[in-house]
């Protein structure tokens, strides 16, 4: 399941940086986090390295976009495949 950053956000830029991925971009008015980028860390860290940084808790599991750890680490493979 990918990771979403909720209306709460303080736009405080420190989720930014730790994403591995670079799923994490500033939107119009939040930071925003892209479901194609997104495999909550799997593949790089045990937990997703936003989450963990977050000072508000604004980033939870995004309902419309649900994966499983499997499927997250086929993203992951195929995110570095491209980056080679």
């Amino acid at each position: 399941m990918a990771l979403i950053i909720t209306d709460e956000c303080i736009n405080c830029d420190v989720c930014e940086p730790e994403c591995p991925n670079s799923a994490i971009s500033e939107g119009d008015e939040i930071y925003e986090i892209d479901p194609n980028l997104c495999t909550e860390c799997v593949g790089h860290y045990d937990e997703p390295q936003c989450q963990q940084v977050c000072p508000v808790d604004c980033i939870p599991n995004d309902p419309a976009h649900v994966e499983n750890r499997d499927q997250l680490m086929e993203k992951y493979e195929r995110i570095m495949a491209a980056q080679a």
